[in-house]
């Protein structure tokens, strides 16, 4: 995989609020940095939302696990990858019109023309992953 995306950024946070405007900041400058700030606002946005569904995921273990957030780029688009340590999957809410949240997953969906989430082998938890860039690629 480090052929195919070249440029690399890595960071683990508390589970804590602050977790997710920090990671919003990083994923801003990192896609400026790597000449990719077209990307930046859909970037940041998929980093809020899997972010926050981490920090929930965690909250809700009652652990003091850390998140970890990876941003890769083939310098066309921009990968972001998300790890939490419950193995729950992420679900879709159905929400209604009233609803002040519930729609993370609706957003990734609408940004990324490619989302998922797998376990990794060498460790629990799960990943959860969308890119943003070359649409239909």
């Amino acid at each position: 995989m480090s052929g195919r995306w070249p440029l690399r950024t890595f960071l683990e946070l508390g589970a804590l609020p602050g977790a997710v405007p920090c990671a919003r900041l990083h994923a801003r400058q990192v896609a400026w940095e790597w000449g990719l700030a077209g990307l930046g606002d859909d970037t940041e946005l998929l980093v809020s939302e899997l972010l926050t569904n981490a920090v929930a995921a965690t909250w809700a273990m009652e652990s003091s696990f850390p998140v970890r957030l990876w941003l890769l780029s083939d310098t066309t688009q921009i990968a972001v990858l998300v790890w939490d340590a419950s193995p729950q999957p992420p679900v879709r809410t159905r929400v209604d019109n009233e609803a002040e949240s519930g729609r993370g997953l609706l957003l990734v969906e609408a940004l990324s023309p490619r989302w998922g989430w797998y376990v990794p082998r060498d460790t629990a938890g799960k990943v959860v992953w969308a890119v943003t860039g070359r649409h239909g690629a």
